[in-house]
């Protein structure tokens, strides 16, 4: 344990930023897990929501630097493909 003030703060400041990164990370796996069901099973509408979310969620963790901006934009153009992939013909 830390004698200094500055390093106790600095051990609750971790701990918060720590639980807020799993906090992202978790809802990150999460809408990808739900997109990624959505598309396996093939129903385009729940697949459609899905996308939304996961897409929101991808974007969010790339402006808060959780993920870099290029990856977040390789994710979001990997759903697209496959969310048209499934798309009913018209």
């Amino acid at each position: 344990m830390p004698n200094i003030k500055s390093a106790k703060k600095r051990v609750k400041v971790t701990s918060v930023k720590t639980l807020r990164n799993k906090m992202v990370k978790s809802a990150l796996k999460t809408a990808i897990k739900k997109y990624e069901a959505a598309v396996a099973a093939g129903d385009y509408d729940t697949a459609a929501a899905a996308y939304k979310n996961a897409v929101k969620k991808v974007d969010q963790a790339a402006t808060k630097g959780f993920i870099p901006k290029n990856y977040a934009a390789h994710r979001k153009s990997r759903f697209t493909r496959e969310l048209n992939a499934i798309r009913p013909a018209q």
